[in-house]
């Protein structure tokens, strides 16, 4: 690869999965990581005070980086993929925002990913649409005060889930743009859910490259690591700096095996720290 990446975070809902929750950020930074990010870690949007001080002991304790977390997302082992959309569940999204805010700040984390949420059966999608800009518009708000950037990403894999495209989520960040005056919300482009669906990673570069708050990726087919499947990752890495993107590349793949092991067969350790990424397969 012939330009320097920012750097490298772990996903620790996917990486390390074989370990207790609470332990992968130790596993993380064990394995060279830096910066690590997460999913919700919690079934319910509120979680005890306990809950959240074993929590942020864990990431602290470990001298990682938070880098990312999401808002809560509904009961994701069920296949729910997000509340944003859905007015029935306004009280959860509500509770959950301070929550998160209060996160954030508590671990330096300033990027928070607002998974959309499949279509509620029998609803009209233009007026779930329409409850969704105001969601959007009230986390905004929530994460402005530690400078925070709300994500929005597409996702495969859900049929009812109705941001799929790059497009999509550009979408969803001009309107709530234009209809709330809210600004702080930016797309997270994820390259194993964008290439499933159909997008043409790069004409999503040269497109929406300089629209990208943050990466993930994982290989395609699969979701495994780099190397793992045909996916070209490199080329659209190289034409975001290009374009001008500064942020990190997250991992989220499922690993084939264990984790670390993984990880040796195509990240040398000394580059998961970010100073350089190497050439995603050899």
């Amino acid at each position: 690869m012939t330009n320097t990446l920012r750097p490298w975070v772990a996903n620790i809902s996917m990486l390390f999965a074989d370990l207790p929750f609470l332990a992968r950020p130790a596993a993380a930074a064990a394995a060279g990581f830096t910066a690590v990010e997460c999913w919700w870690p919690w079934p319910t949007a509120t979680p005890t005070e306990q809950e959240r001080s074993d929590f942020v002991t864990a990431v602290e304790d470990a001298r990682v980086h938070l880098t990312g977390l999401n808002f809560f997302a509904g009961d994701m082992p069920a296949g729910e993929r997000g509340i944003v959309c859905l007015a029935a569940r306004r009280g959860e999204w509500e509770a959950n925002l301070p929550v998160v805010a209060a996160l954030g700040e508590r671990l330096g984390c300033r990027q928070f990913n607002a998974l959309y949420g499949n279509r509620a059966p029998g609803e009209d999608p233009a007026t779930a649409d329409a409850y969704a800009v105001e969601a959007l518009a009230a986390a905004g708000a929530a994460v402005a005060g530690i400078g925070g950037t709300v994500l929005i990403e597409p996702v495969s894999g859900s049929p009812t889930y109705p941001v799929k495209t790059a497009a999509d989520a550009v979408s969803v960040i001009d309107s709530v743009a234009a209809e709330t005056g809210t600004r702080n919300l930016g797309f997270l482009c994820d390259l194993y859910h964008l290439a499933i669906n159909g997008d043409d990673l790069t004409a999503v570069v040269e497109r929406y490259g300089d629209r990208v708050a943050h990466v993930q990726l994982a290989d395609a087919p699969g979701r495994g690591e780099p190397g793992t499947g045909d996916l070209d990752l490199d080329g659209p890495l190289d034409a975001l700096i290009d374009r001008g993107y500064r942020g990190r590349v997250a991992l989220e793949y499922k690993p084939s095996g264990d984790t670390a092991r993984g990880l040796d067969a195509w990240l040398p350790r000394a580059h998961r720290a970010g100073t350089a990424t190497p050439t995603l397969v050899e």
